[in-house]
């Protein structure tokens, strides 16, 4: 393709594109004899580099088996940089380079970060970076200081930096094959790994917004909906798991009553962004499995590092439904209005990411020898870039993995970026009249 070509593509098309090349990149380079201990189909690398770089955490194969030191350190690479972003990187390269972010990039980084303007982008890129690391490296100390009298200084130290890693990201990798199910009563772990991706799934804009404003009165609207938002989501899905699977045997039903409340607190707050687990998530009541795949379809926030169609968006379509009820023609939240074409966005997305969910479920019905509801599970927990897994991850068939495959990237992308990568934008000067039509 001609150079002009390239340069002359909507920032979604190009978004597109350089994501679908990491991808590729990363495929390739999984699939290199010195990344794995016996070797992986083209296939389950492109389906392990898809999960990293949209920071799921599906896995068709162990990652703590089936890779090696190189194969891990590329998984984690492909998850910092698919969850701070393409084009935050892209923008450092360009800083240390000392060329000039021009209004291209600044276009690309304004629909990476899903920011309203372009202005200041830039800015927030080097905060973003700077905060992320640091976040990291001090919650890996964290996880070192816990893992080091059990593993010694080098294996605690590589497991650390890799959960911090996958955890701030909402990746939901992890080295062992229980994910974090040892340590399911463990205060320290169960501490730390939640902050991370608790924060990660806030959103950059709002953790920034907090950093200079610290006074609840003075955020953005924005920041006080996914704080609220945030706060009732949890609680509600805490108190949800510990009333469901209290007594279930095979979940916190064996556990002591401190562990039960840990392990209640880090299911209740996983599903929305992140696919670690503590304990078995197939053995979950049917109730608490629905409920879970709710939370992992909305999601976290906008700009974080989170997938679904994101908290705002489902709390800007409860409002207006309220505001229905209310028989008032605005939607007014923190005495601010919230404008149509937000309301009409967050429709198309909510409506768009169902659709693919529908249709993925749809032919994983028939393809894969599961239940329904394990199907469904994984279908959502692929569109919200969680990774939580009934265990049917494993025993995909190629169609399978093929459909999770794009499923994992509709999720991270977002359905509106995919749609207007492709959709040609209206340029004709013809309006109708207005009718109205029934509806209800």
């Amino acid at each position: 393709m001609p150079k002009r070509h390239i340069v002359n593509l909507s920032p979604p098309r190009l978004l597109l594109l350089i994501f679908l090349g990491f991808v590729i990149l990363g495929t390739i380079l999984l699939k290199l004899p010195v990344a794995t201990t016996n070797g992986i189909t083209w296939l389950d690398a492109l389906f392990t580099s898809t999960s990293a770089m949209t920071v799921t955490g599906l896995i068709v194969v162990d990652t703590g088996q089936a890779f090696t030191l190189f194969g891990e350190i590329v998984i984690l690479c492909l998850i910092q940089v698919g969850g701070l972003g393409i084009m935050t990187f892209a923008v450092l390269i360009f800083i240390m380079l000392g060329k000039k972010i021009g209004l291209k990039e600044r276009l690309l980084v304004q629909q990476a970060l899903n920011q309203t303007n372009f202005g200041g982008v830039v800015y927030l890129v080097k905060r973003l970076f700077y905060f992320s690391i640091i976040t990291e490296t001090i919650a890996a100390l964290f996880l070192f200081l816990r893992w080091l009298p059990d593993m010694g200084w080098k294996q605690g130290l590589y497991a650390a930096i890799f959960h911090s890693i996958s955890a701030f990201n909402n990746a939901g990798f992890s080295i062992w094959p229980d994910s974090l199910s040892r340590y399911v009563g463990d205060p320290i772990v169960n501490i730390v790994i939640t902050f991370l991706f608790i924060f990660g799934g806030l959103g950059f804009t709002v953790i920034f917004d907090l950093w200079n404003k610290k006074e609840f009165s003075k955020l953005s609207t924005h920041s006080k909906l996914m704080l609220i938002g945030t706060l009732i989501f949890n609680v509600v899905a805490v108190l949800f798991v510990f009333i469901m699977e209290y007594s279930n045997p095979e979940t916190l039903g064996k556990l002591s009553i401190s562990d039960k409340l840990w392990a209640a607190y880090f299911q209740g707050v996983v599903p929305r962004t992140a696919g670690f687990n503590t304990v078995d998530i197939g053995s979950l009541d049917d109730a608490t499995l629905f409920f879970m795949m709710l939370l992992m379809f909305v999601g976290a926030g906008s700009a974080s590092t989170g997938g679904g169609i994101k908290l705002t968006t489902f709390l800007a379509m409860l409002l207006s439904v309220f505001t229905f009820l209310k028989g008032k023609s605005e939607v007014v939240v923190f005495r601010r209005t919230i404008t149509d074409r937000i309301v009409v966005r967050s429709l198309a997305i909510a409506i768009i990411g169902l659709t693919v969910v529908i249709f993925a479920a749809l032919i994983l019905n028939i393809t894969e020898d599961a239940s329904f509801i394990m199907v469904l599970f994984e279908t959502v927990s692929a569109f919200g870039t969680v990774g939580l897994s009934m265990g049917l991850t494993g025993d995909l068939t190629e169609i399978g993995k093929i459909v999770i495959t794009f499923v994992m990237f509709v999720g991270k992308l977002g359905p509106l970026t995919l749609a207007f990568s492709f959709a040609q934008p209206d340029k004709s000067p013809i309006r109708y009249p207005k009718e109205d039509i029934l509806i209800g």
